[in-house]
């Protein structure tokens, strides 16, 4: 958790934007049931754990710029020695205050007294709509309560506007503090992918790499940020492969999309890698398009270019070696205009990365790619697929190569966040000989 005066400035920086009319309101994330008596592992919305770092579920922020008693109002699961006893400790409305700087906090089932008379003095409700049906009745509920005592002086308000709007564009910015987080994690994810390098061998299942990978995420106090694509052979051309299951065999590659989550922040790194140590011809090939796309849209991702530019220059060196190695026929420019890469690589160069995986933040203001600034980050992953069947030579049949880095933008360039992992196929091979 960071420091308790991060969360406040990030509370005050929405206040200001929202103005004193206004009020914000922001439920935690709801317990999802695994099945029957088993819930998943709770994971806080991103949202909620950004402006708080409160970690409990059944709570709900509600932030009142224009109130002068308190504009930080956290309500909260009370004490209850006996739930706490089965199901693990609690902060209680005194922790709230104490520990996460809440002005004012109350318990959860205080909710339904105390926030329609903060909507009735306010003119504009910061909610998002959509996200949780069973809250969003809620809310309107309030809503409509007001609106039945407008007789009795009560007034219901004007307009509610997405909170997205204002809080995904402040996330999409990362602090100093953020960026130690994700290098953190980054690092943990190149610890965990050289580990899967280090330990594998033919013969071994798929899923033997996912569990060298989730040791070293949780030896290092972390978690997954997502569930890790371990893909060898044909199942490397499967672009969301999580089954996991197959034996690996000599002479196949192996892709692993993995990334570890520190204190709520992601990396996301792809390393494709041979089951048996070393690189064959047609794998170097295929391979090494790919890492030259990855490096000229690496080169793009500068401060003053727009989203689309690296996504464009990968697209451009793997259309013109595809047709030098035969996989396409015609001029390049014609064919990326007509996106016949498309059949061999399906999709886009990276995305913001940060609290979430796939982070918000729009990729497009007023109908035209965002420019790259200082402290956004994002993932740079271009990859080749060439399933069995393909045009071209059977040599790369069942190839699928991907290379995936974290990357933030800097004052004068970018900076590498997962440095330290092979990316080249010698120093790969280097790595997994030992």
């Amino acid at each position: 958790m960071l420091n308790l005066k991060i969360y406040a400035q990030r509370r005050r920086q929405l206040m200001r934007m929202m103005g004193e009319d206004a009020i914000a309101i922001l439920p935690a994330a709801p317990l999802q049931i695994r099945n029957r008596d088993v819930e998943q592992p709770f994971r806080q919305d991103s949202d909620f754990y950004y402006l708080s770092g409160f970690p409990e579920p059944e709570a709900v922020i509600v932030l009142a710029p224009g109130r002068r008693q308190g504009k930080f109002i956290l309500f909260c699961r009370d004490r209850d020695p006996k739930m706490e006893t089965w199901h693990g400790r609690r902060y209680g409305p005194e922790g709230a205050i104490e520990l996460f700087g809440a002005d004012e906090a109350h318990a959860i089932d205080k909710l339904d007294d105390v926030l329609p008379g903060l909507m009735g003095q306010c003119e504009s409700v910061y909610y998002t709509i959509g996200l949780n049906p069973e809250f969003d009745k809620h809310v309107m509920s309030c809503v409509n309560d007001l609106r039945r005592q407008s007789r009795g002086g009560k007034h219901a308000p004007y307009e509610f506007v997405s909170l997205d709007y204002l809080l995904h564009d402040m996330r999409l910015f990362k602090s100093r503090d953020e960026l130690r987080l994700m290098r953190k994690a980054a690092k943990i994810s190149v610890q965990a992918h050289i580990r899967a390098m280090q330990h594998c061998q033919p013969g071994q299942v798929e899923y033997e790499l996912e569990a060298e990978i989730l040791h070293e995420f949780h030896r290092n106090g972390a978690g997954w940020a997502y569930p890790s694509i371990v893909g060898s052979g044909a199942n490397s051309c499967i672009l969301h492969y999580t089954e996991n299951n197959q034996p690996m065999q000599d002479g196949d590659l192996v892709l692993i999309d993995a990334g570890a989550e520190y204190d709520g922040y992601a990396a996301d790194i792809t390393r494709t890698f041979p089951v048996n140590g070393e690189y064959s011809e047609a794998q170097k090939e295929i391979y090494e398009l790919v890492l030259a796309a990855q490096e000229a849209a690496i080169a793009k991702a500068v401060p003053g270019n727009h989203w689309n530019d690296p996504h464009n220059a990968a697209v451009r060196v793997l259309t013109k070696g595809m047709v030098e190695l035969g996989l396409l026929k015609g001029h390049t420019s014609k064919l990326i205009k007509e996106q016949a890469y498309a059949k061999y690589y399906m999709h886009r160069t990276g995305h913001w990365l940060g609290m979430d995986v796939h982070d918000v933040g729009d990729y497009k203001v007023d109908d035209n790619w965002r420019l790259l600034e200082k402290g956004m980050t994002m993932t740079v992953e271009p990859g080749l697929y060439i399933p069995h069947g393909s045009r071209g030579a059977k040599r790369w049949w069942d190839i699928g190569v991907r290379i995936e880095d974290d990357i933030v933008i800097t004052k004068d360039g970018n900076e590498l966040l997962t440095k330290g992992l092979p990316r080249t196929t010698a120093e790969v091979e280097a790595v997994m000989a030992g």
